[in-house]
């Protein structure tokens, strides 16, 4: 069976690469190892910078495997336990004290954008990258963190226009907005987000782990705030004919028609 998650030590520096080229769709099989990679780097003190990218050079990824939505339920016990799952393992990454260095190319979609928004640092590609959260194209919401995050990161006026028409960004229209620190060549993203990664850890680790803390406690409340209200739209979505009908749509490649009673 092909690994969901390949994980490499360079130095100071562990790289986490999602391995479903060319899609590199989030599975319940990769969410699972993220989740045991992400709980072995908190408390590995070697290991002080990481970088999450994907295999291949087409895509980041397209986001949660939604096939497999029912067996994760099925495995779960509720939507909402797989989903919760996403919550605290992208908290977890945000708030460990460590540096997370994401890269972003090709589709960047959803969960694709949700793990990455959870992340200290995001570069794109100048070329090919669409970065964007289009649940709503499928008659669903951000379930991730991801409408939260994303309005504390470009604020609320580019949320609403990214949410609410399922655009999808390229990587500089994303820098101009502020949702990424730098752009770069799709042949050398991978690189510099790697040599990035090593400058980060070559820093202080006590010093970055306060600062870290710092930054991302100083607005944990109103984080957390924004977080419970996404719940609780996902919850008055689950199960809606417009969320009904956006699977169907999605599973027979078709446009949605939404809003039919």
């Amino acid at each position: 069976m092909t690994k969901p998650l390949i994980v490499k030590q360079d130095g100071a520096v562990k790289v986490l690469s999602i391995n479903d080229d060319p899609i590199n769709r989030m599975s319940l099989e990769f969410m699972d190892e993220l989740e045991r990679e992400v709980e072995d780097i908190a408390s590995d003190k070697d290991v002080r910078a990481v970088v999450i990218t994907a295999e291949g050079d087409r895509n980041f990824s397209v986001g949660m495997d939604l096939k497999q939505l029912p067996e994760g339920i099925e495995r779960m016990g509720s939507a909402e336990a797989v989903f919760e799952q996403r919550y605290r393992v992208i908290r977890n990454i945000e708030t460990m004290g460590k540096p997370w260095v994401a890269t972003l190319f090709g589709y960047c979609l959803g969960g694709g954008l949700e793990i990455p928004l959870g992340c200290h640092f995001r570069l794109a590609a100048e070329e090919g990258a669409q970065i964007g959260l289009p649940e709503l194209d499928l008659g669903a919401v951000p379930a991730w963190g991801g409408s939260a995050r994303l309005t504390k990161c470009v604020g609320e006026s580019y949320a609403i226009d990214m949410i609410l028409r399922s655009k999808k960004i390229s990587g500089p229209e994303a820098y101009r907005i502020g949702l990424l620190q730098e752009v770069w060549p799709l042949e050398e993203l991978k690189a510099q987000a790697i040599k990035l990664a090593h400058e980060l850890a070559a820093q202080p680790a006590g010093a970055v782990r306060g600062m870290l803390n710092v930054i991302v406690d100083g607005q944990d409340k109103d984080l957390e705030m924004l977080i419970e209200a996404e719940k609780e739209a996902v919850s008055a979505n689950r199960g809606s004919a417009d969320s009904r009908e956006g699977m169907r749509a999605f599973l027979e490649k078709r446009k949605p028609v939404f809003n039919q009673g």
